[in-house]
């Protein structure tokens, strides 16, 4: 009850008694006679006797006071030295310790602020790459695409740098583009249509950052990653954007040869992260800023938001490393030139006499002078159907098993019809030269 109830209280009782006495004399003034020698109670005590509700009241405020005294010394404890009075014993009976907010909230700005240096410091090892090409005999080069690279490596004098090799094909001179401004020269070492691949290699002494590189075999989806790259051109160099692991170990199937058939299949990261044109070749990080992959496509679709796909740093870097030293990625090599079933002319197809429960398999087109293929005795329009015992009935279910699964050296059996006839024959496989099979 406030105070301000309690006087109201406390004068209304006082207005009854009064009224009482003044009523017990038919309205005539009356008072007792006072003997001075026996104890005469006070009015408080009379009042006290004569009301108790008055008596309570006045215990209650003032139990109200000190409850008030005794909270406003324990806020002052709480607001002074942050704990409470029955904390100070040392002992917690929850187990629990409590931390002030304003340490958490401290914490939480160190990890920011770590993260931020960490993905700045990524950032100025992610360069852009310049596609020069000439567009006719009376003028000079010109520049026909541009996208990212990574510095990853730096030694003797020279940095070398990863990119896609889209980013990179065609071209009769190449820049990478250091500190959004510093043009470089710069050779391609190597490049790689199947793993969309390329390394470039620049003069060191413009160099003061290299790329940090990760593990993406430790990834989880969901895990927060960050794309750095150069999206649109150069205009919005270093673009960060922010998003998740969205799927591991996707398999995504590609053209490398540009006639509009999958012939390849590359396994990859999917991220929800934005990568637009121009951010392929640049580094997809975590929050450490270590490079984990490569970002190198997207889904392009009106129906579609937020699916893009970087090559893993695990299944890059052998890859890197080799087209650093050797300039090429050795395969596997049949000899041959080929076709799938389903691509041959029906005048063709009903030239080879194939029996009905020949489903699909690839049309030899050319056997290569010198070959493997020419060796084993492969002959034009030999229909391969499998490889030890693997059905092969396109070109990327061949490229699948000779480069994931056979080796150079290796001999395997070719199963395969000719004029109907099935037939096998035993083949040693050679080293590959690009856009050979």
């Amino acid at each position: 009850m406030k105070d301000s109830d309690q006087e109201r209280s406390f004068d209304h009782t006082k207005d009854q008694d009064d009224s009482t006495q003044e009523n017990s004399g038919n309205g005539s003034s009356y008072q007792a006679p006072v003997d001075e020698s026996a104890h005469s109670p006070t009015l408080e005590e009379k009042k006290s006797k004569n009301n108790p509700r008055k008596a309570s009241g006045k215990s209650a405020l003032m139990g109200g006071v000190v409850g008030g005294i005794l909270s406003a010394i324990i806020v002052s404890l709480v607001f002074m030295f942050g704990f409470t009075p029955s904390s100070t014993s040392g002992d917690n009976q929850s187990g629990d310790e409590e931390v002030p907010a304003t340490s958490m909230v401290e914490s939480i700005s160190n990890e920011d602020a770590a993260t931020s240096e960490n993905i700045s410091e990524t950032a100025e090892a992610v360069v852009g790459i310049v596609n020069l090409q000439q567009q006719n005999i009376w003028m000079e080069s010109q520049e026909s695409g541009a996208g990212s690279g990574i510095v990853y490596k730096k030694e003797g004098g020279k940095a070398y740098v990863v990119t896609n090799h889209h980013v990179v094909e065609g071209a009769e001179e190449l820049e990478v583009v250091i500190n959004d401004e510093e043009r470089v020269p710069a050779k391609i070492l190597g490049s790689d249509a199947l793993t969309d691949l390329a390394v470039l290699e620049i003069d060191g002494s413009h160099i003061d950052t290299v790329a940090s590189l990760g593990s993406s075999s430790e990834l989880k989806v969901g895990e927060p990653v960050m794309a750095i790259g150069n999206p649109l051109g150069l205009e919005f160099a270093n673009t960060v954007t922010q998003g998740i692991i969205s799927g591991m170990n996707r398999s995504v199937s590609v053209d490398t040869n540009g006639d509009s058939r999958a012939d390849w299949v590359t396994e990859v990261l999917q991220t929800d992260a934005a990568i637009n044109p121009g951010n392929s070749g640049g580094a997809l990080v975590d929050a450490e800023g270590n490079v984990i992959g490569i970002n190198s496509m997207k889904i392009a679709s009106e129906q579609v938001e937020g699916i893009g796909f970087a090559i893993p740093i695990d299944q890059a870097l052998p890859i890197m490393e080799e087209l650093r030293k050797n300039g090429e990625i050795v395969r596997p090599l049949i000899g041959i030139t080929t076709a799938s079933l389903n691509q041959v002319p029906p005048q063709v197809q009903l030239e080879l006499s194939l029996p009905e429960d020949v489903e699909g398999g690839m049309v030899i087109a050319e056997v290569q002078e010198g070959s493997a293929a020419e060796k084993a005795g492969l002959k034009r329009f030999d229909v391969i159907t499998a490889i030890n015992g693997n059905k092969v009935t396109s070109i990327l279910e061949l490229r699948q098993y000779l480069y994931s699964e056979a080796s150079i050296g290796e001999t395997v059996e070719i199963e395969f019809y000719r004029d109907g006839n099935k037939e096998t024959v035993n083949l040693e496989l050679e080293a590959r030269e690009q856009n050979q099979l």
